[in-house]
């Protein structure tokens, strides 16, 4: 385990995609006295921490998988997600293998034309879906991890026929919201943060960030 350096990273979150980081620094600023959002939460690679195998069967076991595993590796307080699409119709599916549907992990484009094309003969009565997010907190000890806690958010609407929009990423063009008339990919950021899975995860576990941000920083 590495130790913390003083005006060093506080918080790591184990992930490449910068859009979840900047996320998470948005929802910490000003949360915590004296933590620089945008030198002390990094991302993984930042923290020259390991890729981690997603070997879990379900959202809050692979994030704990990373999380800890990131944790003891870097000496930092650590946090993951695993998050994906939940359809109704598919009985839950593509669930933890959203990310690699179509046999290739990270082909956004190639993902969400199978998908597409699966669900091509079903009703709009019938197009359920909603984004999962699992987000896990480990927090590093003298010998592993002190404690860890888990939080959860979910984002209901329905599948689209086709992708509209030109933010977000993965399946975002093709969900739209319950109550809303957009896909989550035509929002703003603001507007998305608000209402997102992972925000929502995150924000719950926005307590428990505090809580580790402000204890006594390892030596």
């Amino acid at each position: 385990m590495s130790a913390v350096e003083p005006g060093g990273p506080r918080l790591v979150l184990a992930t490449h995609n910068k859009g979840k980081l900047k996320e998470l620094r948005e929802l910490l600023r000003g949360q915590v006295p004296g933590l620089d959002v945008d030198t002390q939460v990094v991302d993984a690679a930042a923290a020259g921490a390991p890729d981690v195998a997603e070997t879990g069967v379900t959202f809050a076991e692979n994030s704990l998988l990373k999380a800890r595993a990131v944790a003891e590796a870097t000496g930092l307080v650590a946090i993951a997600d695993d998050s994906g699409l939940a359809v109704d119709v598919l009985g839950g599916a593509p669930g933890i293998f959203s990310a690699r549907w179509s046999g290739r992990h990270g082909d956004d484009i190639a993902n969400l034309n199978l998908l597409l094309a699966q669900l091509s003969d079903v009703p709009d009565s019938f197009r359920g879906a909603a984004f999962v997010c699992a987000a896990a907190l480990a927090v590093p000890g003298a010998e592993g991890i002190d404690h860890e806690t888990v939080e959860y958010g979910q984002l209901e609407g329905t599948l689209l026929r086709e992708p509209r929009g030109q933010g977000g990423f993965g399946y975002d063009p093709v969900l739209q919201p319950a109550g809303m008339d957009r896909s989550c990919a035509e929002l703003s950021s603001e507007e998305k943060n608000a209402i997102s899975h992972r925000g929502q995860a995150f924000r719950a576990l926005l307590p428990a960030i505090v809580d580790a941000l402000s204890e006594p920083q390892l030596k």
